[in-house]
């Protein structure tokens, strides 16, 4: 079933026979059809959770304050929530942490971007989804995404089924990722007769539209059993040389906010950044967050490594028109890790033995990021 089938279902649960009426006059309910669609397709495909986490707790703080309780008239409800003195951001962000797949985001949807999102989706609407008061730190759900108008004179108030379809996505993606998590612990005990099955399966993994935080996930553990073997010896004078081996480090769930940095290598120093976009600014500005430190960008791409670099450099000569400062960024690119240079040191890692190896790791990060339960 598609999941908006699903919101379709829940509609017409909530309001028999006004479901494709409601759908048909709310925004925001459009608004969810077009975020939830990653539903639909497992766990390969990208979750949204930022921006809809963001209405979800306003339009909870909207039914707790008791706004969505059956009004007299329409005019009354909007007098009523607009002198309301708004939710806490600090107890907004805490809420949207408390909910599955939240614990690490940030500001940026109940601050701007779903805002941004929105109105990039509706242009012509010319309505904030999210009014805030930056100074005081306040903020609301524009209640007129909430209440729709059925003859002129009644209105229904669908607050309460924006947060049913929201709670059914999640539950949805929760399963998602459950099944997927089953999957390759399945692999496990098969791999131990068909290694080659176990293979073809990660490597179904490294694709271009795979989901951005399991590609984080896989090339973690790939690139973590290449560099296992590789040997450094190091001192800080000749009579004293240690010999030690390569060790990368993920330095926290994905889409953190932490500076840019997603895989760390001792004793090496390297810093890793994984991405999927070609826009020269999103890599200048990983390189300007940790004072233009020298960084290794994975990149879910299959475009040649040089021709990455003749966009990344073309782009940014039209930008700044100072070939120095160009310069400066793009001696700051250590190397660029494509999709095929991934592929190719999965195989190698695959002839060294840690194809087991890096199916565990998968399953044990995978985990982690989906706060599913670890033994």
């Amino acid at each position: 079933m598609e999941f908006k089938d699903k919101i379709i279902n829940i509609i017409e649960h909530d309001f028999p026979g006004k479901s494709q009426f409601i759908i048909d006059k709310s925004l925001l309910v459009q608004y969810l059809i077009k975020k939830t669609v990653s539903a639909n397709r497992g766990s390969k495909s990208r979750g949204s959770f930022a921006n809809i986490y963001a209405v979800y707790v306003l339009v909870e703080d909207y039914i707790k304050r008791g706004y969505a309780s059956p009004r007299k008239s329409k005019a009354r409800s909007r007098k009523n929530y607009s002198e309301y003195e708004g939710a806490q951001y600090t107890e907004l962000l805490s809420r949207m942490r408390q909910l599955p797949f939240g614990e690490k985001l940030q500001n940026h949807a109940l601050n701007n971007r779903m805002s941004a999102e929105f109105q990039k989706y509706f242009p012509d609407a010319h309505i904030e989804p999210i009014p805030r008061d930056l100074e005081r730190k306040r903020y609301w759900i524009n209640e007129n995404l909430l209440i729709i108008n059925l003859n002129g004179s009644k209105t229904i108030n669908i607050a309460k089924t924006i947060i049913k379809i929201i709670d059914e996505y999640i539950k949805t993606k929760q399963s998602s990722f459950s099944q997927f998590v089953k999957t390759c612990e399945s692999l496990q005990t098969i791999g131990k007769r068909n290694l080659e099955q176990v293979r073809i399966f990660v490597e179904s993994l490294i694709t271009p539209n795979q989901d951005a935080r399991l590609f984080e996930i896989v090339s973690f553990s790939i690139l973590k059993y290449f560099y296992h073997d590789q040997i450094i010896y190091w001192g800080f004078d000749r009579n004293n040389i240690q010999e030690e081996k390569l060790s990368l480090y993920k330095t926290g769930r994905t889409n953190a906010n932490d500076g840019g940095i997603d895989f760390v290598m001792k004793p090496l120093g390297r810093f890793f950044q994984v991405t999927e976009t070609l826009d020269f600014k999103k890599y200048f500005l990983d390189i300007d967050k940790i004072e233009r430190y020298p960084i290794t960008f994975v990149i879910k791409t299959t475009e040649n490594v040089d021709e990455i670099k003749s966009i990344l450099r073309k782009n940014a000569e039209e930008t700044y028109s100072v070939n120095r400062v160009v310069e400066q960024y793009m001696k700051c690119i250590e190397e660029i890790i494509n999709i095929p240079i991934l592929l190719q040191r999965f195989k190698q890692s695959v002839n060294m033995g840690y194809l087991p190896d890096i199916l565990s790791e998968i399953i044990l990060q995978s985990k982690v990021e989906f706060n599913l339960d670890i033994d």
